[in-house]
Formats: structure tokens, sequence, C-alpha cells
């Protein structure tokens, strides 16, 4: 409990910058941050995307260039996803399973330009490989089917893995991938590379410009929601979160962001794990939509809304302002 007024008064320790800045409870870094960057194909290419406004999609060159800026700005890891063009698409996405594929030679390309001074996080799932856009395997009702599709995202983790992948972050929300991978991993002499996994991962209305950024949106047949988790549940994301640690995952995502910050602090609270938030496509649009519009700095949204993932007990956030941010916080 605090005094009473006058002897407490609060504003005290605000006065001033010096006193703000000592009795600050929150820090916010460039090593706080994971930055996704899109893969596309060719040499020399950038590729602007129309529904993320300052987002490209890169060649492999073009991603090794954004991989040495950020090491330069104190960014730690940033995270790949690949636009596979139409003609490697298929109904079984067994593109993912390729050596030479996007994912890998970006993984290749970035692992010679920078050395071990970047982590490389890799997506595991289906969507970008799949003709019908979903994160796995369809059986003739149009259903996802679980056990087959943990297979192939069991192939395409290992061979992420052996081409320089630091950690796997499995976003297709099927039923026991993570131990599958863990155990696959382990027995491939992997040990060191990480899981993340997208534990809490909703159907969510926020993800529209990822999916025009990979090549999906206009592929997708029907909807996700028989394996994303319902945006009204909870209880159900402790769950998830329970079983993928209890499978050897090494830290946990809950995604998207900002509508989901209590997940985030119900996670943190109850397991205490190392635990991300994706602050999706849509919330970047949105922060970007508000900017243009006039209707708020951009430097101050972007920096204040970082600070409250880190406030809510996220170790880290994927963001696309992940540039921008460091640069700010570099001053």
């Amino acid at each position: 409990m605090t005094g009473l007024f006058p002897h407490t008064r609060l504003r005290r320790t605000r006065a001033s910058g010096w006193s703000r800045a000592l009795h600050r409870e929150t820090v916010l870094t460039p090593a706080d941050l994971i930055w996704p960057l899109f893969v596309t194909k060719g040499n020399g290419v950038e590729e602007p995307i129309a529904s993320l406004p300052g987002v490209s999609r890169w060649s492999v060159d073009g991603i090794a260039a954004r991989a040495k800026e950020a090491v330069r700005l104190g960014i730690p890891c940033i995270a790949l996803f690949p636009n596979t063009q139409p003609d490697r698409r298929s109904d079984d996405g067994g593109e993912a399973l390729n050596p030479d594929n996007l994912m890998c030679r970006a993984i290749k390309t970035v692992r010679d330009a920078c050395g071990s001074d970047i982590g490389i996080l890799t997506d595991v799932a289906l969507d970008p490989y799949t003709a019908h856009g979903q994160d796995g395997l369809l059986d003739d009702a149009g259903y996802v089917v679980n056990d087959s599709t943990v297979e192939v995202l069991v192939g395409q983790a290992l061979n992420q893995a052996a081409t320089g992948a630091d950690i796997i972050a499995p976003s297709d929300m099927m039923d026991g991938r993570i131990g599958a991978i863990r155990s696959a991993l382990e027995g491939e002499g992997h040990v060191n590379v990480q899981i993340m996994a997208y534990a809490a991962k909703y159907a969510s209305a926020f993800y529209g410009p990822f999916r025009d950024a990979v090549g999906s949106g206009g592929l997708l047949k029907g909807d996700k929601k028989s394996y994303q988790m319902d945006p009204a549940n909870g209880e159900e994301a402790l769950r998830e979160v329970a079983l993928d640690i209890s499978e050897g995952a090494d830290s946990v995502m809950v995604k998207p962001g900002l509508p989901y910050l209590d997940i985030v602090r119900r996670v943190k609270e109850r397991f205490e794990v190392p635990t991300f938030a994706y602050q999706v496509s849509g919330e970047y649009a949105m922060i970007e939509a508000a900017a243009a519009a006039g209707a708020g700095d951009r430097d101050a949204l972007v920096l204040e809304t970082l600070m409250s993932f880190k406030r809510a007990g996220c170790s880290g956030v994927l963001t696309y302002h992940s540039d921008h941010a460091a640069k700010l916080l570099n001053g």
C-alpha cells in the first residue's frame, strides 16, 4: 500500500526526464525484436507489398542485405517466410521438402553473409507451399488432416535444420507436431536447434496482408477455424501452451499480438517460459494507416505498442517495424 496524500505524491517521480528514466519499469531495446522477412525468386528483386506499406518481398540476395542491416542495428534474429511461385505449389506442399527451395537458399545465403552473428527463425507450415492455401493436407471433404500433415512438417523442419536454421517455428497448429519435430531433430543430431511453438495462434481477421505477402490469400479455400484457435477462448490457449512445452518447445508464441495481450500475460504468469508475440500484418497495417491519416505520430505509435508487449511479459516481439523501431531506439 502507498501512503496518503500529500505525504505520497506519485507525480514526484514523474516530474523530470532523468527521474522518469530511473523509475521506468519496462525497457525496450533492439535485442527484443525479431524481424520477419519475405523471400521471393530472382536476383536483385524488391517487390513492395501493397497491403503492407513499407514492407517488400526480397530475392535471396536482398534478404542477406537485410540480415546484415539487422546485425548493424542490434536485432538478434530474423524470421523468414517464402513467396513460393505458383508452379511450385501443389496439393501436398511437396516444395517444402526441397533442399533447394526459397527458404533453404535464403538460410544458406544469410549464414554465408552473417555467420553466427544473426539468428535465423524459419516458419514450419504448408500454406506457403500448397495450391489450396491451407496449412496442411486435405482429405476428400476438404478437412485438414492432422497426422499425415505432421509427417510432412517433420520433413520440412529437418530440411530447414539441415540447411542451418537456428529456430524452427511451427505455425500450423496441428496436434502433436512439437513432439514429433523435437524427436526428429534429436534423432538427426540437431540437438541445439530451438523450437519456438506458435502455441496459441488464433483464427484471426488480422492476417490478410501476410497472406498477400506469401501468395496464399487468393488461393485459400474455406477458412482455418478447424485448427487455429477460436478468438473467444483463453483457457484453451493455456492447454495448448502446456502441451507444446511438455513436447519440447523451448519458447512459445501468442499470435496475433495486441488483441491478445491478456493471453500473453496469462501464459507468462502460468508457465514462466520465454514467451513471444507476433505483431501481425494487420496490426502493422493499422498503425501505418493511422499515421498516414494523421491520427497519430508513427514513431510514437510504434514504440508504445512494442512497449506494451514487453510490459505484458513478452521476451521478444516479431514485428515488421523491427528495423524502424531499432533505429529509433538506437537514437
